[in-house]
């Protein structure tokens, strides 16, 4: 099971440590409990060795060692009144002269490392720790002024002198006790920083797990789109040439057997080619999952094809004629099959739109730096789109895959347009992208229908990317 994360990212100044748990305080528990047995134990041992002539009573040692080491069960939970009351039982301790000079300075150290390490308000663990380091140092000089003041006291050292050895042994005790508070406050505060590092660290992994899946899926559903683009393209194309031809020899089946017959065999060779590229796609995809847009046309489409393109179009009813412009240049095999799909689809919409006379033109252009593919037509236009047309959808997609611009629209002279410029080997600049992508927007909502029309008003071709 994964950990529990915080609600939000631990980079965020009110970030707070996760509660304590069941097992921490449990833990917590047998720590006081085992230093309680060992403050016991320690007492009888400098009991013995005399370290006071007059220590407290027993029954009075024995309430401090429960308030010495008891609190420390809570220590994570409550640490600043564990501290607080630690603290006091240690000068309280020292005062009543309490024989034990070990254990508690072990649960001193621990309960104001607990202070650094648990409280979440960073503000009030500083006051905490400083208010307790202050009254332990303020009692520190109190007790060595007796010391000095008092000449019965520390009769082992010299007084003599600017550097005694009494003046040496005052100040190890200094140099002792600075160290020791400063490592409680240090090892604090790491311990918090520690723990908020861990936590940050958590949080970015189990982000970058759910970006992980969000990637995938989306890579997923980008395979799915270009899957069915394509089957879309070479469906919807050779059905279309079929339903024309289907029709033409039905309409002259009586009267002109012989042409119908002509009609019907361009139906099976439509159907056979359809079959074809499907297997070939089918078979591409199961070959290599990491297909890419190119691989994913089954076929050696591209520029080389649309001659043969624009030849079947004249044959299934629609004359059309080519004319390539400018030297031709090599480009690669997406940009190929991407304009070839583009002009399919739209010599596909002009046969299913424009009327039994319209006529198409297809120019294919080799320009500085790009590639132009423009397709237009005679005949009508149909007044409203088609609902859940993907044609045009399709020739966008690919468009924006390549970086290029997609103009389509009625003509003002009548008919329709579609002309795609693709770059080759340099970027589009920023501007155009900006350009492009707001007509994107702006044409969203008639995106759906592979015979879309732009808005009555419109007297040129929309220009998208």
């Amino acid at each position: 099971m994964s950990p529990v994360l915080p609600a939000f990212d631990p980079g965020d100044p009110s970030w707070r440590r996760p509660p304590v748990t069941a097992k921490e305080l449990r833990t917590d528990a047998i720590l006081a409990a085992v230093l309680f047995v060992g403050a016991l134990l320690s007492l009888m041992l400098y009991q013995v060795a005399g370290v006071y002539e007059d220590p407290a009573p027993m029954w009075v040692s024995l309430i401090w060692a429960v308030l010495i080491t008891l609190p420390l069960a809570w220590r994570r939970r409550w640490p600043n009144i564990a501290a607080v009351v630690v603290s006091a039982a240690f000068i309280g301790g020292g005062e009543l002269r309490v024989p034990e000079l070990l254990i508690c300075n072990i649960t001193l150290f621990m309960a104001l490392y607990a202070v650094g390490a648990w409280v979440d308000n960073r503000r009030t663990a500083l006051l905490v720790r400083c208010g307790i380091i202050a009254a332990m140092l303020a009692w520190l000089v109190l007790a060595m002024f007796r010391q000095t003041t008092d000449p019965d006291a520390l009769e082992g050292f010299s007084r003599v002198g600017m550097f005694s050895p009494l003046v040496a042994f005052l100040m190890i005790q200094i140099l002792t006790n600075l160290l020791y508070f400063g490592g409680a406050y240090y090892f604090g505060d790491r311990s918090y920083a520690s723990a908020r590092q861990q936590a940050l660290l958590e949080y970015r992994t189990e982000e970058l797990e759910r970006e992980r899946e969000r990637t995938a899926g989306q890579a997923v559903a980008l395979e799915r789109v270009r899957i069915a683009r394509e089957l879309h393209d070479v469906v919807a194309h050779h059905v279309s040439v079929m339903g024309v031809q289907a029709g033409a020899a039905r309409t002259v089946l009586d009267s002109d057997p012989r042409a119908a017959r002509d009609a019907l065999a361009n139906v099976e060779l439509g159907a056979r080619t359809a079959i074809d590229e499907l297997q070939k796609l089918l078979h591409t995809l199961r070959e290599n999952d990491q297909a890419d847009a190119a691989s994913l046309s089954a076929s050696t489409l591209g520029l080389g094809a649309i001659a043969t393109l624009a030849a079947d179009s004249t044959a299934s009813g629609l004359p059309t004629t080519l004319e390539v412009v400018g030297t031709p240049t090599e480009v690669t095999g997406l940009v190929s099959l991407s304009i070839y799909r583009i002009a399919q689809e739209a010599l596909t919409n002009a046969r299913k739109y424009a009327g039994s006379a319209a006529t198409a033109d297809v120019r294919l252009r080799y320009l500085d730096g790009a590639v132009e593919i423009e397709v237009s037509n005679t005949g009508t236009v149909p007044s409203k789109p088609r609902a859940g047309g993907l044609g045009h959808i399709g020739m966008r997609e690919r468009i924006d895959a390549l970086g290029g611009t997609l103009e389509l629209g009625p003509r003002p002279r009548g008919g329709y347009l579609v002309r795609a410029r693709v770059p080759l080997g340099r970027p589009v600049d920023s501007a155009a992208d900006a350009d492009s992508h707001g007509a994107s927007d702006a044409g969203a909502s008639d995106a759906g229908a592979s015979s879309e029309r732009p808005p009555s008003d419109a007297s040129t071709p929309r220009s998208t990317r």
